[in-house]
């Protein structure tokens, strides 16, 4: 054999050699490396993992806490939160494609990323709170005394887009007669810290409004010239936080959602009378370091809903709450009127954007928190009757875009159109339950003054008697007539008792 000839024979033969030690390394060793681990090693404790795509709000303070984690891991679930910075587009992103298995929103905020994407990727399983007071609409009170000021082509409101304050921003342009107002008049913000600042550089006599929600509020609250205009507290079913699985996670593993659902219930239970030690050590893990008086105040303005107010919202059991149905109907409607919308995701079908098999499963299973059972809590809000004195001292909170009321010419009697619009009226006094009603009759100055007057009050006392008869609680509402102005309509302003 030729020198030339072995020389490439020992080449070929180092190179399987390489080649050998190179499976044996890559291959070979790891299986036997794997193997001994196993045989020596311990498997996971856990059977199920569980990415949760959430943010920093204190209302979640629950979600975040040791307690709700370990009651997991003592059912062999793994918790894997996800703070995106409530980036809800983002968020709905990362469900859509399954990187995210559950998610929190805001109803609204669901509906809205929804119609961005053009499907829905998610179906809400549970609703954790809704927000009774920690979102406000404050500006000083020379600047916007009420809602009805708010009605001019300059005025800025002045809050974090994509977020509750939106939320109650376009519900406030949604309810009330603000037709002088640019259809977006939102001056944006990354930040309720930034609004805030916002309001510190302010002047007060700038028409402005700065939305915020807490401990902000009660910061900008701290100076006597300012004041709420409005808050969530004066609305209902509108702020309002939900638990959503991606729908695949959820048909494959229906269980494992349960028992997140069921945990949830179950700490959210266990922490009901510590709520503020919670929030305020929740703050400090995200963050931002709460007083004792603000975490008070945060609490007070969130309404944590158990288990049975979860089956009621559901439908799954009967109570005197509104349904979640009515609740997303509701939500989508000021949406689509605000402009913050093109179309409805659900495409009329609000039940389509929630599941509540999860519930019904807990419910059969006769499921409760601790041994003591849950009740649903009273939501209704019974006004007292007010004196002659008292109406006349309403403070005005805003006048209601309501269409106007065709009556028969020159009489009281209402055509089947008004009646309509005052069945809608009486179903939208329903997200007002605190406040009191003026039904103001207007004249026309043509003809006699006295009997345009006359036909003024009673007008309004048939719009005022056929919304008692639609459900309107008499105590809460009140027909006027009011002097001749040139109008001939019927105009409803809601009022509440000076403090």
């Amino acid at each position: 054999m030729s020198k030339g000839k072995l020389l490439a024979l020992c080449i070929i033969w180092l190179a399987v050699a390489a080649g050998l030690a190179a499976a044996y390394k890559l291959i070979i060793l790891p299986k036997q490396q794997g193997s001994a681990v196993s045989q020596s090693g311990s498997s996971s404790h856990y059977k199920n993992t569980v990415d949760f795509a959430l943010d920093s709000f204190s209302g979640y303070a629950v979600l975040r806490s040791d307690d709700f984690r370990q009651r997991l891991s003592n059912k062999k679930v793994k918790l894997n939160l996800i703070d995106d910075a409530a980036d809800y587009g983002q968020r709905l992103d990362r469900l859509a494609s399954g990187k995210t298995d559950m998610a929190v929103f805001t109803i609204d905020a669901l509906i809205k990323v929804c119609a961005d994407l053009g499907y829905v990727p998610g179906t809400i399983v549970a609703i954790i709170d809704e927000t009774r007071g920690a979102d406000a609409m404050v500006a000083y009170k020379k600047a916007v005394p009420n809602l009805d000021a708010l009605n001019r082509e300059d005025m800025q409101f002045v809050l974090t887009t994509d977020s509750p304050s939106e939320t109650l921003a376009r519900v406030v342009m949604s309810h009330f007669n603000l037709d002088n107002l640019r259809p977006q008049p939102f001056v944006a913000k990354s930040s309720a810290e930034e609004v805030y600042r916002a309001y510190r550089k302010a002047d007060p006599t700038t028409p402005q409004t700065f939305i915020l929600w807490e401990p902000y509020v009660s910061k900008v609250l701290q100076n006597p010239n300012t004041h709420i205009v409005a808050d969530s507290s004066s609305f209902r079913g509108y702020i309002v936080d939900v638990i959503v699985a991606n729908r695949d996670f959820l048909i494959k593993n229906k269980e494992t959602v349960e028992q997140v659902i069921g945990e949830y219930f179950r700490s959210a239970h266990h922490h009901r009378q510590d709520m503020v030690e919670l929030v305020m050590s929740d703050a400090k893990q995200t963050g931002e370091s709460l007083s004792q008086a603000q975490a008070e105040s945060l609490v007070n303005g969130i309404w944590w809903k158990n288990t049975q107010e979860n089956f009621a919202h559901f439908g799954v059991q009967p109570g005197n709450l509104q349904l979640l149905e009515d609740m997303i109907g509701n939500i989508t409607s000021v949406l689509q009127k605000t402009g913050a919308i093109a179309s409805d995701p659900t495409q009329g079908r609000p039940n389509d954007l929630y599941f509540d098999s999860v519930l019904r499963g807990l419910q059969a299973s006769n499921f409760h928190p601790e041994i003591n059972e849950e009740s649903i809590r009273d939501d209704s809000i019974a006004l007292r009757k007010l004196s002659d004195k008292e109406w006349e001292s309403l403070s005005p909170v805003g006048t209601l875009d309501v269409s106007k009321l065709v009556f028969a010419r020159g009489t009281d009697r209402l055509t089947s159109t008004s009646q309509v619009t005052l069945d809608e009226l009486a179903e939208q006094l329903q997200s007002f339950p605190q406040a009191y009603v003026l039904v103001q009759g207007n004249a026309g100055r043509r003809g006699n003054l006295a009997a345009n007057k006359e036909l003024a009050r009673r007008r309004a006392e048939a719009a005022e008697g056929y919304l008692i008869n639609a459900g309107v609680d008499p105590n809460r509402i009140r027909a006027v007539g009011g002097e001749p102005s040139g109008s001939t309509s019927v105009s409803f302003v809601l009022g509440q008792l000076p403090y």
